[in-house]
This record gives C-alpha cells, structure tokens and sequence, in this order.
C-alpha cells in the first residue's frame, strides 16, 4: 500500500519535475505549428486526389463514369 503524501510534499515534488522538462522556445514552438499546418494540408490534399481517384475508378467499373 502506498503512503499518503501531504499537499505541501506534493506540491514540492511536481514543482521538482517540472524543472526538468526541457521547454520549447517560442521560435521552436512557430516553426513546429507551421509545420503541423502545412502536414494538415498536403495530408488533406493528399486524401482529396485519392478520394476523387478511387470515385472516378469505382464509376468507371460500375459503369456511371462522367
């Protein structure tokens, strides 16, 4: 069974932790948001050719092509 720690040990402890967390700086954090961005584009570009391409083959076996 673990023992019960007080708030004030509590607070100490994370206080502890979160000193060593390496903290992105703010040009690190720009850089990787527009990175995210751009991915979400080509990703959804990406998925709107396959989505038209797979459309158009499927028409075109079942025989509705335009």
């Amino acid at each position: 069974m673990a023992t019960k720690t007080n708030p004030f040990m509590f607070l100490q402890q994370v206080r502890d932790e979160v000193a060593k967390v390496s903290w992105p700086t703010r040009n690190e954090t720009a850089i990787t948001t527009v990175m995210v961005f751009v991915m979400a584009t080509i990703a959804a570009i990406f998925f709107l050719l396959a989505d038209q391409v797979m459309g158009w083959g499927i028409g075109l076996i079942l025989g509705f092509a335009r």
